[in-house]
């Protein structure tokens, strides 16, 4: 129990339906949809839609996503694969020989085919009751009235709003200008996208005028993306990797995320005494930034498109977690690994929901760097990711960039099972973080015996391209005691990700916890 004379905010109690995410209106949507029967799944997108308006620096449908979901009267957990393709004529060797060493953040080569749309409504089919229909109605709402921008949201625009060009600046600015918070932000062209997609399905969307928006604003830049690669898009099912710390098995989505690399740097844990040491101590911030490197490396050398993926048991064994533990020193600090060219940045959304039936989903959904390639469709505004600067360049690597491949992506939701059952879908937003951020919180929770809200609120730290970033809620005696073991340290602009949980208790009672990172919070009924 937290300390009530301190500032702080309790977890969530509720009994019918939960959801915990990155902005209240998010959250009061998804209530809204299980309050009139939706599943779990229905709540959670239609709350992750209207997160696209909320927050249109973070996320959109012009992005991707990954799901979790422990179905109703089941203790199965089902992964969801929404992410997109390489143009089928994308081609790393061209980009090489524009002397590219990495695909460009703002270019078309970065923009892999959207597939959140597709992705959602599948999963709308499969998991919901209401349709897509009634999902999409109050993010046309949103978009037609605009929301106010929040405090959070109107930090991260003022640092991502670089990335606009051409006509995304006419609709992801206000009069030429960066909003502040308390502006009123709207976004008409993609109400009315949303409008066709309600009427027409998603063929609206991925054929025809829309379609053609999006193509125009590519094939400007020079993309090679073509009619044929957005009427093929597909997302798919498949089957999540787990890893057991402690007594608490966590699920991943397999490859092309990197939920693996969280799954790695837990077992990597295992072989310290990590619940013997102070919890925001040196000791406990070295092991774990030791132990990132490593399971970064891995990934970097490893983990690709499902169809180019082929060490993925070697990077989830035992063995090779014991080996990779032996390398670290507990009195120094080693020399980062050094980064492939893929890039990775901080911008993703996360919902999560659970309904009255027992269904919980976690859903990441996100257009990869702040208003991602910083291209924008003229007319209906639709702000496309940039998940290709995913890919490297490097010849013969399992992600290099080619035509119809998935890039590695950095967005992993979560679930913690118990005993055979699922207990906690949680997601720890912050790009390349979220690995880190998923076995932080995992270790809060089994070494430290934190509840979820107490795990979420605990200060970060994240060795990050050979810089260890400490948050302010460190002491500067443990920085200079990190220094002095060898890492080099810095305090970051901004906070380290931002997390979201709903614990399933006994008796059904629903258990919410909310970043304060974040301007969301949980909410249920």
């Amino acid at each position: 129990m937290r300390d009530f004379h301190f500032p702080g905010r309790s977890e969530v109690f509720a009994t019918n339906g939960m959801c915990a995410t990155s902005h209240p209106i998010g959250a009061n949507v998804a209530i809204d949809i299980l309050k009139r029967g939706g599943t779990a799944m229905d709540a959670a997108i239609a709350g992750a839609l209207v997160l696209g308006i909320c927050e249109p620096q973070m996320t959109g449908i012009g992005g991707d996503l990954f799901a979790l979901v422990s179905p109703a009267g089941s203790n199965a957990i089902h992964a969801y694969n929404g992410s997109g393709r390489a143009p089928a004529a994308a081609n790393a060797q061209n980009l090489r020989t524009a002397n590219h060493h990495t695909v460009p953040l703002q270019g078309a080569d970065a923009v892999t085919i959207p597939t959140a749309i597709h992705a959602f409504a599948a999963m709308s089919e499969k998991w919901g009751k209401l349709g897509l229909d009634a999902l999409v109605a109050p993010t046309i709402h949103y978009a037609q009235e605009g929301v106010p921008v929040a405090p959070r949201v109107a930090f991260d625009w003022i640092e991502a709003a670089g990335m606009l060009q051409g006509s995304a600046k006419e609709h992801y600015l206000i009069k030429g200008k960066i909003p502040k918070a308390g502006e009123i932000f709207r976004a008409p062209g993609q109400a009315e996208v949303l409008k066709r997609v309600a009427k027409d399905g998603i063929k609206a969307f991925y054929e025809g005028e829309i379609a053609d928006d999006m193509l125009n604003a590519l094939q400007k830049l020079g993309g090679v993306h073509t009619k044929e690669d957005f009427a093929s898009v597909s997302s798919d099912e498949t089957v999540p990797v787990s890893g057991i710390y402690k007594g608490t098995e966590l699920f991943e989505h397999p490859p092309n995320g990197q939920g693996a690399t969280a799954i790695l740097m837990l077992n990597i844990l295992k072989h310290f005494d990590v619940s013997a040491m102070d919890p925001f101590g040196t000791q406990r911030a070295h092991i774990e930034a030791e132990a990132a490197k490593l399971a970064y490396d891995a990934r970097n050398r490893f983990l690709a498109d499902p169809d180019h993926t082929s060490r993925l048991a070697h990077m989830l064994s035992s063995d090779t977690a014991s080996q990779l533990a032996g390398l670290i020193d507990p009195k120094r600090a080693m020399t980062a690994a050094a980064p492939i060219s893929e890039a990775v940045h901080k911008d993703t959304i996360y919902i999560t929901t659970v309904d009255r039936d027992g269904m919980s989903v976690s859903l990441i959904y996100s257009i990869f760097h702040g208003f991602g390639s910083g291209i924008a469709s003229e007319k209906f505004g639709i702000l496309l990711q940039n998940r290709g600067a995913g890919f490297t360049l490097e010849q013969g690597h399992p992600n290099e960039l080619a035509g119809g491949k998935r890039p590695m992506h950095t967005i992993i939701p979560g679930i913690l099972s118990e005993n055979g059952t699922p207990v906690m879908p949680f997601g720890v937003m912050g790009g390349a973080y979220q690995p880190n951020g998923h076995a932080r919180f995992v270790s809060n929770l089994q070494d430290f015996g934190m509840d979820a809200q107490s795990a979420i609120d605990a200060p970060r730290a994240f060795a990050d391209g050979g810089i260890l970033k400490v948050e302010k809620g460190y002491s500067d005696k443990i920085r200079a005691e990190l220094a002095d073991l060898g890492h080099t340290v810095e305090i970051p602009n901004g906070p380290i990700g931002g997390a979201q949980s709903i614990r399933i208790g006994t008796e059904g009672v629903l258990i919410g916890a909310s970043d304060p990172r974040k301007d969301g919070c949980a909410l249920g009924y």
